[in-house]
């Protein structure tokens, strides 16, 4: 028997305590549930402005410790919205899938007229020859006659819409009702559904019970200070990572989908995403955060194979031989440099301008700034060309001229992706760290230090 898999595709905008619910009653039927929140449809605005980085998160958040449940997000960081049929189409060949739909989006199929025969793409042969899981519950009637040929039903408790929550939200009106407490404070913590726009730094109050702590095992005084705190805890309200900066982007590219803040403690060097080694215990403690995107990063091979992959600090190519690189820039699809003509060229987000694109050449940004960086390494031609601050919202592409004669190898957070054809970066969608600073942390001061060196 092949594998039976529930679609249960939403905006979840934002994700309720009754969309758990839902997804709960289905794990127990089916052997997976793919919880897939939608991207944006074409000429439609998202709801009060909350942008797709903040749903996905909120989806996680929902979702999770759910057996046999997982959040797909994958519209969202394509930025589009992806018909249904479609996504059915995507997981036939593993298994056999199962579309989930609300009872009201059934209504009238006895006629004809459901809003699955009348507004979806390919309505009709969907209707016809796919499989619906019909949640039906609360307020939202069923007529048997108005089911499709090849149906489940379920029953769930009230259902509510998101567009009720999102109402509750704006007013202030209590939600404990209608959001777990972790999507709840998640919202308040970043400001969402109010009618303005999210702040990007914002204050969490920990009990400093929960810690998942990760430490560089070659740093001696990082183990020392691990020592310090209890055991990891499987299921956190903060990450602790002791160590470098290195050890910090190797926590979040591991761990950025658990969604909690990540604290820094300095065991290396200079340390500009961590913390002092704290002089009292973590309980209790108010932390001031940094909500950082990271970046987005597709390439092709010279061989004609596709990745990605995410960067939080930079992304950079550089000549794979004794020849210098010949590299085209293009920013938003247009051509900027024909021919760039350098050692090599990398983009840094604003965390990581203190790094790499410093010892380039580029003055380092505040932690938080929207922008990105796009640095030359010893620039040959264009004469006398110097690095460019450029909007967060920009996709840089760097494309070897000549890749046979002057091959060009990538890298992202330094891991090595040799012999690219081209590589591109752009803000993720999905992908985001919440950086935790004690109160007496300034980045600031720490960005002046580097900028203004004592004597």
């Amino acid at each position: 028997m092949s594998l039976q898999i529930a679609l249960f595709a939403g905006s979840f905008n934002p994700p309720g305590a009754h969309h758990r619910r839902i997804a709960a009653r289905l794990a127990e039927v089916f052997d997976e549930v793919v919880v897939i929140p939608a991207g944006p449809r074409a000429g439609e605005p998202v709801a009060n402005d909350v942008l797709p980085i903040y749903l996905a998160a909120m989806a996680d958040v929902n979702f999770r410790h759910l057996d046999r449940v997982r959040v797909e997000l994958a519209d969202l960081e394509a930025g589009h919205f992806t018909p249904m049929y479609r996504l059915a189409e995507q997981f036939a060949p593993a298994a056999e899938s199962w579309i989930v739909v609300g009872a009201n989006l059934v209504a009238g199929g006895a006629t004809g007229q459901s809003v699955i025969q009348n507004s979806w793409e390919h309505g009709d042969e969907l209707w016809r020859e796919g499989r619906f899981v019909v949640v039906a519950g609360g307020e939202q009637s069923l007529s048997p006659a108005d089911l499709p040929p090849h149906h489940r039903v379920i029953n769930a408790e009230e259902i509510r819409s998101s567009t009720a929550v999102r109402s509750h939200l704006f007013n202030s009106r209590p939600v404990a009702d209608l959001l777990l407490p972790e999507v709840a404070d998640y919202i308040a913590r970043h400001g969402l559904y109010r009618g303005v726009p999210p702040t990007r730094r914002s204050r969490l109050h920990v009990q400093g019970t929960r810690l998942k702590v990760v430490s560089d095992p070659r740093n001696e005084e990082a183990q020392r200070i691990a020592q310090s705190f209890p055991d990891s805890h499987d299921d956190p309200e903060l990450i602790v990572v002791i160590g470098g900066d290195g050890t910090m982007l190797r926590a979040i590219r591991e761990h950025w989908r658990l969604r909690v803040p990540f604290y820094g403690i300095n065991a290396g060097h200079l340390g500009f995403l961590l913390n002092d080694v704290p002089a009292a215990s973590l309980a209790d403690e108010e932390f001031v955060l940094e909500h950082v995107p990271l970046l987005r990063v597709e390439m092709e091979t010279t061989d004609g194979v596709r990745q990605s992959a995410l960067a939080f600090n930079d992304v950079w190519v550089e000549r794979a031989t004794g020849q210098t690189a010949w590299i085209e820039v293009r920013v938003n699809g247009e051509q900027r440099l024909a021919r760039l003509v350098a050692d090599g060229a990398l983009v840094a987000t604003a965390a990581g301008s203190t790094s790499y694109a410093r010892a380039m050449g580029a003055t380092p940004l505040p932690l938080g700034t929207s922008a990105l960086l796009l640095v030359g390494s010893n620039v040959l031609s264009p004469d006398g060309w110097r690095p460019v601050v450029l909007p967060l919202e920009s996709v840089i592409e760097l494309r070897s001229v000549d890749p046979e004669k002057r091959p060009l190898h990538g890298f992202v957070d330094g891991y090595a992706h040799r012999s690219v054809r081209w590589m591109r970066a752009r803000m993720s969608n999905i992908a985001a760290a919440e950086l935790a600073f004690s109160p007496g942390h300034d980045p600031v001061a720490k960005l002046s230090k580097i900028q203004f060196p004592a004597r």
